[in-house]
């Protein structure tokens, strides 16, 4: 019996080990490029996420695809740049969403016997067929549109105001709880469920994004800090308490040695007046969100898998949200989409601090403004600071060395023009070849 019993064991030992690690894939929303202690900020309580920095990788220059919510996001799932995924722009009201022949990380991993979920905020599309479920969810909980009301659930952007929270495709109704404690219900209930069988949980925060509601706890832990940063803080810090609280489920249920766990935020901070004008921040670097100076597309970045990437460890190599998609892959030994992606996969960078860099140069358009970074130099045309002073005259275009001045303060445009020109052309080749518009 004793012999039969250790070879039940072994054989579940055996089974444990060949099986992929699930994927949790955490969002915030409107997180400053420097808003957790771990990265500089002296005024935040962020334990959690600082945890799950020690227990991992960070990475000190890590970018999104756009300095806004919905072309973000479908880099993030797609592994694409914004306009090849069509999603070149925010999805508002009456706008397509994200045309549903593009293939996510959840589509990908369906493919491997995942299941998959989406708990929080979706914001690329809202009409039939542009739904999570439709891009290879099993399961979603939360609200389509940019922003909603965390007590009443309601979108506000502008009247008529919508009720906005779901499961799956049913409208549901939840008055008087905060969107991130049933956010965490939900991905706990998920993990349960699932925890004999490899899932895929993305978890797409909607805070610190506005409106600043956050906790009562919070709230008076940084009463004394002038506003509007009092009103963020608050929000950053119950971002991290419910993040904590996921995390710890996973440990609860002894899926840490298994779960690839991912952090970053969607863009930088928001200056707009639903957000007090201000209260995250950049640190060094120039601009916010809707900017493509660094401040609205530099973002806080963690990966953790035990075993696998070591802990508490930083990465200084150039990096990009749509690498998330290839680096899931390559840990979780899925296919990847036959069509293309822009993405590379960051394992090697993971594991080897001394490993190049995923990309030499990356591109960046949102509207008329548009960027393009190759090696140290960075040329921002109609470039706009949302953050710190307005951009005018010849610093609408704006080159920048940024291992000489990180900060983007000095305009070297007029003493280069030959790499202005070379910066430029590589962005007319590269917005023909994704279908952007050119100027």
């Amino acid at each position: 019996m004793l012999l039969l019993a250790l070879l039940v064991a072994f054989a579940g030992v055996a089974r444990a080990a060949e099986r992929p690690p699930n994927v949790v894939l955490i969002f915030s929303d409107d997180q400053g490029t420097v808003d957790l202690n771990i990265y500089g900020a002296k005024d935040l309580d962020t334990p959690n996420l600082d945890r799950l920095a020690r227990r991992g990788v960070r990475f000190s220059q890590f970018y999104v695809g756009a300095p806004v919510c919905s072309p973000s996001r479908a880099a993030l799932l797609t592994g694409k740049f914004p306009h090849r995924a069509g999603v070149p722009g925010n999805v508002g009201v009456g706008k397509r969403g994200m045309p549903p022949e593009q293939i996510t990380i959840a589509e990908m991993l369906k493919t491997k016997g995942y299941r998959t979920a989406l708990v929080g905020k979706w914001h690329l599309g809202y009409a039939i067929k542009d739904g999570p479920s439709d891009q290879g969810f099993d399961s979603f909980y939360g609200h389509k549109r940019g922003c909603i009301d965390n007590y009443s659930h309601f979108f506000y952007w502008k009247g008529p105001n919508n009720h906005d929270l779901w499961r799956d495709a049913q409208e549901i109704w939840e008055d008087g709880v905060h969107f991130s404690d049933l956010m965490v219900r939900e991905a706990k209930e998920f993990i349960s469920a699932n925890k004999d069988q490899p899932f895929f949980l993305y978890l797409p925060f909607n805070i610190p994004h506005y409106p600043l509601q956050g906790k009562p706890k919070w709230r008076e832990r940084y009463k004394d800090l002038p506003s509007p940063r009092k009103h963020y803080a608050a929000l950053v810090s119950t971002l991290d308490e419910q993040t904590g609280q996921v995390l710890d489920w996973i440990d609860h249920l002894g899926l840490r040695d298994n779960t690839l766990i991912i952090f970053l935020s969607d863009h930088g901070h928001s200056t707009e007046e639903r957000t007090m004008f201000g209260g995250g921040s950049a640190g060094p670097y120039r601009g916010a969100k809707f900017s493509l100076f660094e401040g609205g597309i530099r973002v806080p970045a963690i990966a953790a898998l035990p075993g696998v990437i070591p802990e508490n460890e930083v990465r200084d190599q150039f990096a990009v949200s749509a690498d998330i998609l290839p680096t899931i892959a390559e840990l979780t030994g899925a296919e990847l989409p036959r069509d293309k992606i822009d993405g590379m996969s960051l394992v090697n960078v993971l594991k080897d601090s001394n490993a190049p860099a995923t990309h030499d140069r990356f591109f960046w358009q949102l509207g008329k403004q548009w960027a393009v970074r190759d090696g140290e130099w960075k040329l921002i045309v109609n470039a706009n600071d949302t953050d710190r002073s307005k951009v005018t005259g010849a610093d609408r275009i704006f080159l920048a060395n940024l291992g000489q001045d990180i900060a983007e303060r000095t305009n070297l445009a007029s003493e280069n023009p030959a790499i202005v020109k070379r910066l430029t052309s590589l962005h007319e080749q590269w917005a023909v070849e994704v279908g952007a518009a050119v100027d």
